[in-house]
């Protein structure tokens, strides 16, 4: 595991396990899991997660596990898991031991002989429909099973064989035997194994009985020796049957589960199943995609590992559900880039600029810091020569007020380079503005013009010492705060979450920038090579964010 910021804010876990260590419980360890179920990519809520699990083991000279909960075949691939493993690391943390549930099926299946044993167990042959009919209501209890009064001895017999296999599935369960009028509704006679003739992805066709989530969960936390079992608030309903089947099992190790706030990020959505939808649909371009909320798709936008676990740290951890401003986010990799990010030029949408007082084949060669406050960083070379470019936006001929670039007749500083006027405005048969002519004045090299004042700069590449680049300039998907509260939540995508420019250029020093290397594109906002779709050949960059955010309230 990774070193953390010992001087990390407190909060309501960090006392209870404070309050453990002083008492000495759990022979003062402390060791911790994260238990993803690999049926899907790793989103941002889950990078909560993460860095709750590993640094809290981290700060306590513990340990933490990856434990893959594959329980549930039909939904869940290799290709998941390794993409798990992937966001892990990259977020900095290496787990003590990787786990699968499925390595505890053969001792889960020992664990419900016993409790069929003791009584609290049985085999019911109720269809899933009546099952949930005869669970009752918040405010009705349950009504019990026929099959509830099974004897052991047949319970022990269907059992096994429904492991054998000679019953199609759905045709029998295994529930645990607690209280069909209890006020909580999970614990009236909740389902713990189910027949699924379904291939896994590790253990193949050996199974076709397969456990279900709540039994198997607490029991591979006793087999791990996990002090701490911490997941989000839909499970604390869910902590008495946690507890209820451990205490029956006797296990020698007991975890404590508690329960934190799941991240809710506005603009954005986090369930794993519409995701996918959105993945399926081609609304996005794969789980990757930089306008996911993904972990690989926040790490091809451009976030880095620093900046996330930043934004995990800020955000904190509380018991009560809170909606967090997606700018949060956006500013935890501003402040890192900012800080990090050297800077390069780049002109989206290229206007030719013609330098009339200069020699057609002389070039000056400048050096340019790469960061302003950060010498250790250096410096790249910037070529200036008789034909540049400039942005579009960057010329009026009809300006604005205060506007501070460009215009006809007017002077604009070039950054790190002259002064130029512009002299003249040439246009195609349209009208449509398709170069300019300007002069240059000599004198003023890193020097102020003598007795006038030039208050705008703006960034330009030389035509002969830049490259064509693709840039794809991602926004939020969603323009909806909470598309989780529309009737469909597809209603709330943004069609302006992406624009491609294909023309752009990109001064020479980025000819050579490698895949997920992130830039300060001055003034325009901070950018990454893809790392997917770049190549030699046709570089691509991504925009991670823009300079400010552009939505705030």
């Amino acid at each position: 595991m990774s070193a953390t910021d010992s001087s990390a804010p407190s909060n309501f876990i960090r006392h209870i396990i404070a309050t453990d260590l002083a008492n000495h419980k759990n022979q003062g360890k402390v060791a911790t899991r994260f238990p993803p179920e690999p049926n899907g990519y790793l989103h941002i809520g889950h990078a909560k997660s993460i860095c709750l699990n590993f640094t809290l083991a981290i700060e306590n000279q513990g340990t933490c596990n990856l434990r893959f909960d594959d329980t549930n075949p039909e939904k869940e691939s290799i290709e998941y898991m390794e993409s798990i493993e992937r966001d892990v690391l990259w977020l900095g943390f290496t787990w003590a031991a990787k786990y699968h549930a499925s390595d505890y099926f053969e001792q889960l299946y020992d664990y419900a002989i016993q409790l069929i044993k003791q009584g609290d167990a049985y085999v019911d042959s109720s269809s899933p429909e009546q099952i949930r009919a005869d669970r009752g209501t918040l405010t009705e209890p349950g009504k019990e099973s026929p099959d509830r009064q099974r004897s052991i001895a047949e319970n022990l017999d269907l059992f096994t064989r429904m492991r054998a296999g000679e019953f199609a599935d759905g045709a029998y369960v295994l529930r645990a035997k607690i209280d069909m009028t209890s006020p909580n509704v999970n614990m009236r006679d909740p389902t713990i194994y189910r027949i699924r003739r379904v291939h896994h992805q590790r253990t193949g066709n050996d199974w076709c009985l397969y456990p279900m989530y709540d039994y198997t969960h607490c029991i591979s936390d006793a087999l791990e020796g996990i002090t701490h079992s911490i997941c989000t608030l839909e499970f604390e309903d869910h902590r008495p049957l946690y507890d209820w089947v451990l205490d029956k099992l006797q296990t020698p190790c007991h975890p404590q589960q508690i329960e934190f706030a799941r991240l809710q990020l506005e603009y954005t959505i986090v369930s794993k199943r519409k995701l996918l939808q959105l993945v399926t649909e081609k609304h996005v371009n794969g789980w990757s995609d930089p306008r996911m909320p993904t972990i690989s798709g926040l790490r091809r936008a451009g976030f880095t590992p620093e900046a996330i676990r930043n934004f995990c740290e800020r955000i904190g951890v509380t018991k009560k559900d809170s909606w967090i401003e997606m700018g949060v986010l956006e500013n935890c990799i501003r402040e890192n880039l900012n800080e990090h990010a050297p800077r390069a030029m780049a002109v989206l949408k290229p206007l030719r600029v013609v330098i009339s007082n200069w020699e057609t084949d002389k070039t000056e060669t400048y050096q340019i810091a790469n960061h302003p406050q950060k010498p250790e960083l250096g410096s790249r070379e910037v070529t200036f020569s008789n034909t540049i470019f400039i942005e579009q936006d960057d010329f009026a001929e009809n300006p604005p007020k205060d506007f501070k670039r460009l215009t006809t007749g007017s002077e604009v500083r070039l950054r790190g380079s002259y002064v130029i006027k512009c002299d003249e405005v040439i246009k195609d048969a349209e009208g449509n503005v398709i170069a300019l002519h300007c002069s240059y004045d000599p004198a003023t090299l890193g020097k102020n013009p003598e007795g006038r004042k030039v208050k705008g700069v703006i960034h330009w590449v030389s035509a002969a010492h830049s490259f064509t680049a693709e840039l794809r300039l991602y926004d939020r998907l969603f323009s909806h705060p909470n598309p989780d509260t529309l009737d469909n939540f597809l209603d709330g995508l943004n069609p302006n979450s992406l624009e491609i420019l294909s023309d752009c250029r990109l001064e020479a020093s980025l000819a050579t920038a490698t895949p997920d290397t992130r830039y300060q594109f001055e003034r325009t906002g901070y950018f990454c090579v893809d790392s997917e779709d770049s190549t030699p050949e046709k570089p691509v960059f991504n925009r991670t964010v823009t300079l400010r955010d552009s939505w705030v309230k």
